[in-house]
C-alpha cells in the first residue's frame, strides 16, 4: 500500500548534485534521506550535529507520523546514529527535516554532501485518551522493571 505524501524540496541541490529520497529496494521500509551539506561534515568522537536533509514534508493526516531511525551500516560499521534515539515528526509540522547525529564511535568520521544519512518510515499513530485512576489493574509481571523478566 502507497501513501500519498506532499514533499517540498527546499535546496536546489536536491535532484541534481543530491539524490531524492527513495527506497532502496522494494522491500524497503524506510525512504533513505541524505545529507544535504555544502561541504564534508567532521564528526569527532563523542560530537553531535543537525545534518539539513533539505526537504519538508505534510502528511496526509494526523493519523500518520513519519519516524527518523538511524541507517544500520552507519550505526555497526562507524558509530553513527540518531542522538534521540528515533526522531519523531508530527504531522503538522512543515519545516526542514533535519537529523541530529551523534558519533559513538572512538574514531573521527566525515558526512559527505548526499550521504544517505537516515532512513524516514510513516507509520499510523494513534492519541491516546487518558483517564487517571487510583490503583492498575494487576499482571503477572507487576511493577518488575528492567531485567526483571529474565536475561534472554
Amino acid at each position: 500500500m502507497s501513501i500519498p505524501v506532499a514533499v517540498q524540496i527546499l535546496s536546489p541541490k536536491l535532484g541534481q548534485e543530491i539524490p531524492l529520497p527513495q527506497y532502496e529496494t522494494p522491500g524497503s521500509a524506510g525512504l533513505d534521506l541524505r545529507a544535504c551539506l555544502d561541504a564534508p561534515l567532521a564528526l569527532a568522537p563523542g560530537q553531535r550535529a543537525l545534518i539539513p536533509t533539505g526537504l519538508a514534508l505534510a502528511l496526509p493526516s494526523s493519523a500518520y507520523a513519519a519516524f527518523l531511525f538511524a541507517r544500520s551500516g552507519l550505526a555497526s560499521r562507524h558509530g553513527i546514529a540518531l542522538s534521540n534515539g528515533v526522531g519523531v515528526i508530527d504531522s503538522d509540522y512543515r519545516g526542514e527535516i533535519k537529523v541530529a547525529v551523534t558519533n559513538f564511535s572512538q574514531k573521527p568520521y566525515e558526512i559527505q554532501p548526499g550521504d544517505r544519512i537516515c532512513q524516514l518510515v510513516l507509520l499510523p499513530v494513534e492519541q491516546a485518551s487518558l483517564f487517571f485512576v487510583d490503583t492498575l489493574e494487576e499482571t503477572a509481571r507487576g511493577t518488575g522493571g528492567f531485567g526483571s523478566t529474565g536475561r534472554a
